[in-house]
């Protein structure tokens, strides 16, 4: 089968800037047309929705969904093949809803122990741990 090529467009290409400029960050939707719209050029929510989730599929953008109620997240990965299979948890903030991107070989101890002494395969792109954020922690 022949591989698709991808469609070069000036929004796509300004959009893999953005994403190239905010390295291990999670972004939404609303973000990257908040920032567009900012620099006065704005591209509509379809559009952002459509290249992000080809860059899904071809591996350059990690997709996150934390929760039933809030917007998916992505992360601009590049492809790095390194990165795909890294395990990444989130901790999000139940008070300001604040998310904190975990890489943490702690976390990935407790990954493999569910494994191997409880046969549960852990998926690391959607664990979520809820508690409170550093901020919201010290105004209780």
């Amino acid at each position: 089968m022949a591989e698709k090529s991808t469609y070069k467009t000036k929004q796509r290409e300004e959009l893999i800037s953005y994403l190239e400029a905010t390295p291990a960050t999670h972004i939404t939707v609303s973000d990257v047309c908040d920032y567009f719209k900012a620099k006065g050029k704005p591209i509509g929510t379809t559009t952002v929705y459509r290249q992000l989730e080809k860059m899904v599929d071809e591996g350059l953008v990690q997709k996150y969904i934390l929760d039933g109620k809030a917007s998916a997240c992505f992360e601009y990965t590049g492809g790095d093949s390194n990165n795909r299979d890294v395990s990444c948890f989130h901790c999000k903030c139940e008070k300001c809803g604040k998310l904190i991107h975990l890489h943490c070989d702690e976390i990935a101890a407790i990954e493999a122990h569910l494994y191997e002494h409880h046969n549960f395969k852990l998926n690391p792109l959607r664990t979520v741990f809820y508690g409170l954020c550093e901020e919201c922690a010290k105004a209780v």
